[in-house]
């Protein structure tokens, strides 16, 4: 009934009670194969600077299929930093597909780092070798930490994990959230030099390492590239690379792929939904450019609406309409 309709509402705490690592995996494996079949579409992107000094963005798509419509509106605001907050920020809103009523609205901002350490393990799964040893992670904010739990996990054969900080020094925090793990601070190219799996995780402002540090073999996953004129990759890398995207047009418009024209490559989606293969030679040097998709902030966000109407979890409010 419309005069009874109700909107549900889903904090940082109901999201924390609902979220699991296994089901962000699902959701991006979903995500992904929806994609490369066809079944889920991308919207075009909304990615602005701010008079404030961050980022604004709008990420959009809908599954027709499964009656799934909505948006994630995010973005960096590095400011909140001084203020003892996260500068990712970020909000997921879903709707019912027929009459544009909103459904619920949720923090995005766990969904948001789940769902691209999902991304990433899928990539390291799928594209690294599965003998990798050494994990070096640049970053150690709340995605370096979430990737390297991601890569821990899909790559049970890691030994041994070097980061490299900001500032270059060590970070007792970060290391705090891998305790019992061999890990050590490290300067950028001995790090990637020494290393089998790269995560780039930061900001990106410019280049972390050198292209010539990077031994034949290594697959690097890249998070930080997605917006206009970010980037973490030495120029001359993709060039010698086989590499696989989470979409080509937005590779291409925001990530590392940018940088560079007329390269090869490969969607995930293509990969998961068996459109495309891909077989790794033990030399190769993989790239998996991330600049993460609306269908898998909406299909996790599918999934978290779901068992918090299975759970009781969340506010209803009324939303008459």
């Amino acid at each position: 009934m419309r005069n009874q309709a109700q909107l549900l509402l889903l904090d940082r705490d109901a999201i924390a009670g609902l979220l699991t690592p296994e089901m962000a995996l699902t959701a991006a494996s979903t995500a992904f194969t929806l994609q490369g079949s066809q079944q889920g579409r991308i919207f075009p992107v909304v990615r602005e600077a701010l008079a404030t000094g961050g980022v604004f963005g709008i990420k959009s798509g809908d599954i027709a299929s499964q009656d799934v419509l909505g948006f994630k509106a995010a973005g960096f605001w590095p400011a909140n930093r001084a203020l003892g907050g996260e500068p990712h920020q970020a909000t997921v809103m879903l709707f019912d597909p027929s009459t544009g009523r909103p459904r619920c609205i949720m923090d995005g901002n766990a969904i948001t780092t789940a769902r691209t350490a999902a991304a990433g393990e899928l990539g390291l799964r799928m594209l690294a070798r599965p003998d990798s040893r050494t994990l070096c992670v640049f970053g150690t904010g709340v995605q370096a930490a979430a990737h390297t739990a991601a890569a821990l996990r899909a790559l049970p054969s890691l030994k041994e994990i070097r980061y490299v900080s900001h500032s270059g020094a060590p970070d007792a925090g970060f290391e705090a959230q891998l305790a019992g793990k061999p890990v050590h601070a490290a300067d950028a190219d001995a790090a990637v030099a020494a290393s089998d799996v790269v995560i780039t995780a930061t900001p990106g402002r410019g280049p972390l390492f050198s292209a010539g540090a990077v031994r034949p073999g290594t697959h690097i996953n890249c998070v930080g590239a997605d917006t206009r004129g970010k980037r973490e990759l030495p120029a001359g890398l993709l060039q010698r690379a086989r590499i696989v995207v989470d979409d080509q047009a937005q590779a291409g418009a925001l990530g590392e792929m940018q940088w560079t024209t007329g390269l090869a490559c490969i969607q995930m989606g293509d990969l998961l939904a068996g459109h495309a293969s891909f077989t790794r030679e033990p030399a190769d040097i993989t790239v998996f450019d991330m600049t993460g998709l609306a269908l898998q902030d909406l299909v996790l966000g599918e999934h978290l609406y779901k068992a918090a109407q299975r759970d009781g979890a969340g506010l209803n409010v009324a939303w008459p309409w």
